[in-house]
């Protein structure tokens, strides 16, 4: 499995990476791997205000449906369309093409309690 150093990461599997005052969201390569199959992606509008912690999507594997949770506040400036067509990019390459959404975010405090990939990978047992 892989957990790039570059990313800050949620205890709801989630990813972020940052570029200035906006972050690309995806899911990690651990949840991918739990979820199995991806075949729906369901993302919010652009421009919709969301908060840490809340969920701003779903995303539907064979398996199972589940949440997306916001790593952090702020408005979604970007959504990614290829996952209309092609979901199981997500499974392919998590942290690359298989992006969410592009969070412009509103309190840079709240990336303090976001975990980095040593942490993450403790919390997950790898």
């Amino acid at each position: 499995m892989n957990f790039p150093d570059n990313l800050k990461y949620t205890k709801d599997h989630e990813w972020i990476k940052l570029d200035g005052d906006t972050g690309t969201v995806g899911i990690t390569d651990h949840a991918q791997g739990e979820l199995g199959d991806v075949v729906f992606v369901e993302l919010p509008a652009i421009g919709k205000a969301i908060k840490q912690h809340e969920s701003f999507g779903t995303i539907e594997a064979v398996k199972a449906v589940s949440d997306l949770y916001a790593p952090v506040s702020g408005s979604i400036v970007e959504v990614n369309s290829n996952l209309d067509k092609t979901p199981e990019i997500v499974n392919k390459d998590p942290y690359n093409a298989g992006w969410m959404v592009k969070i412009k975010f509103s309190n840079a405090a709240e990336l303090s309690s976001l975990l980095d990939a040593a942490a993450y990978k403790s919390l997950i047992g790898k």
